[in-house]
């Protein structure tokens, strides 16, 4: 009888919890049994593990083999725990020094030859082991990711054989290291956009302040070059959010490739997307495109044409920067802090109020098409502009004064903007709630006077009302400047165009 005990790592959201892989051998008949909750994929481990270490060139264990996987209460899914099992068989039955697994943590799934191949979620098990000081043990193509985490030693392998020579001090594996190639990629320039100075106006008041906007107009005048644009003037990643995207990122489909380190991530959903494809779910729950896009940009074209109960869901999020969803057995928590930029025509057609007058859309077919958007969704979209057709002289580069100005200008108001908020209240502006908003955006007597007028005129919500505020406050920071004036007001008003269009 002989018991191994190794240690790897779940995935559970925005956590890799621990799990222990205790792999006992006692005498009977043949029979492999794994315990601790596992999934389909995890059940399957024992054929896969038995190919992997006969086509290695060690001897299977016939006994009777029990494999606990604990604690016994968390769901265990996904190949990941191929490799510790396979490391627990071969200690447990002596064909591998077990002096050092202790201090490893061990992920990957076996093909049956005993190859490794890459597993979800590598870069959040790195950040889970921060300040334990184990070692992670990863397949070659996951260990790039997961080294981007400072103070975890990271190593790589490409097959079961290698891990195990390496236990028995016959070789020695490769640690790996961050790829130092991984660079921002060049962003698409604001100064390719000509005219739309309103629109650019609302796009720098937007990544000022973490605002989300909707840009309203007919096709062709500009909204999706616009927000295709909008990364590149937002500030640049810190080693803390960067590496929350990227963590993010390695829990989707197509995982996190290291060379999009330290940018900004850019979502663009078509509107044909389920609910669970934009906020996330499934029987299994996977992250969706909110969480794939935190700390960056979430991109929604034609907003009316998303299905309205998968816009409605977007409502939590959009004020607590996360999403949790629930499941009988399990509740899972993803990081959902993104910054929405939406377009949507004036009308089904998209032409109304065109001067050519080819919109032949009745007011039925207007006020219905506007009517998939809920009021209550609205309210929380802090900025809300028109981008009307742009003329022939603003199209001509030969009229003075034609150059636009450069993404790199509006960055560097942005980011000083961002610092003094960061300065003053340790977020960004649309993070205010409650006393804060009363304390940081308070405004004089002439500014009281103009909202009050403004809110009696258009029947603003109290949440329009304190949206302005917060809207009025980084119009304020971006002029360095330090009270709010009625000036920031009555442009704080201009940027929420929908209030104004339902009176």
């Amino acid at each position: 009888m002989s018991l191994a005990i190794v240690y790897s790592r779940a995935e559970s959201g925005a956590d890799a919890p621990e799990v222990t892989v205790e792999v006992h051998l006692a005498r009977g008949l043949p029979q492999f049994s794994i315990v601790g909750l596992p999934e389909t994929a995890v059940k399957e481990s024992r054929d896969r593990v038995r190919g992997a270490i006969l086509n290695s060139n060690f001897e299977f264990p016939l006994q009777r083999i029990i494999v606990n996987l604990a604690p016994a209460d968390l769901p265990k899914e996904g190949g990941r725990f191929d490799l510790p099992i396979a490391i627990g068989l071969l200690a447990a039955s002596r064909q591998v020094r077990g002096d050092d697994i202790a201090c490893h943590v061990f992920l990957g799934e076996l093909a049956l030859s005993g190859a490794l191949r890459d597993i979800r979620g590598a870069l959040i098990a790195a950040l889970s082991l921060r300040r334990t000081g184990a070692k992670l043990v990863l397949p070659a193509g996951s260990a790039a990711q997961a080294a981007l985490v400072s103070g975890v030693e990271v190593y790589g392998a490409h097959s079961l054989l290698q891990i195990c020579a390496a236990l028995n001090r016959q070789d020695t594996l490769p640690a790996v290291a961050p790829d130092p190639r991984a660079d921002p990629a060049a962003v698409a320039e604001m100064a390719e956009v000509i005219g739309q100075p309103f629109a650019k106006r609302a796009l720098e008041v937007a990544a000022a302040g973490a605002h989300s906007v909707l840009m309203t107009g007919p096709p062709g005048t500009g909204k999706t070059m616009l927000a295709n644009r909008l990364p590149g003037i937002l500030p640049p990643l810190s080693e803390a959010e960067a590496l929350e995207a990227a963590a993010m990122q390695s829990l989707g489909q197509g995982g996190f490739n290291p060379a999009d380190w330290m940018r900004r991530p850019f979502r663009a959903p078509h509107h044909s997307a389920s609910s669970a494809a934009l906020i996330g779910g499934g029987s299994v729950p996977r992250p969706g495109e909110i969480s794939l896009a935190h700390n960056g940009v979430l991109f929604l074209d034609e907003l009316p044409e998303f299905d309205r109960k998968t816009l409605e869901a977007l409502r939590e999020p959009l004020e607590s920067g996360e999403i949790n969803i629930s499941r009988v057995a399990r509740q899972t928590r993803y990081l959902a802090d993104f910054l929405l930029v939406a377009t949507s025509n004036p009308c089904p057609c998209g032409y109304l109020g065109d001067a050519s007058g080819r919109c032949r859309c009745t007011p039925e077919q207007v006020q219905r098409y506007r009517m998939r958007l809920s009021g209550p969704l609205l309210d929380r979209i802090d900025i809300q502009v028109e981008v009307p057709p742009v003329r022939y002289r603003a199209l001509s580069r030969a009229q003075p004064g034609a150059a636009e100005e450069m993404s790199e200008a509006i960055r560097r108001r942005v980011v000083a903007a961002r610092k003094r908020q960061r300065r003053r209240q340790g977020k960004t502006n649309n993070l205010l709630q409650g006393r804060e908003i009363d304390r940081i955006c308070e405004i004089d007597a002439p500014g009281h006077q103009l909202l009050e007028q403004a809110m009696n005129r258009l029947g603003l919500s109290a949440r329009a009302y304190h949206r302005i505020l917060k809207i009025a406050r980084t119009l304020a920071d971006l002029g360095g400047q330090g009270p709010i004036t009625p000036e920031h007001l009555s442009m704080a008003i201009k940027l929420r165009c929908f209030d104004q269009s339902a009176k």
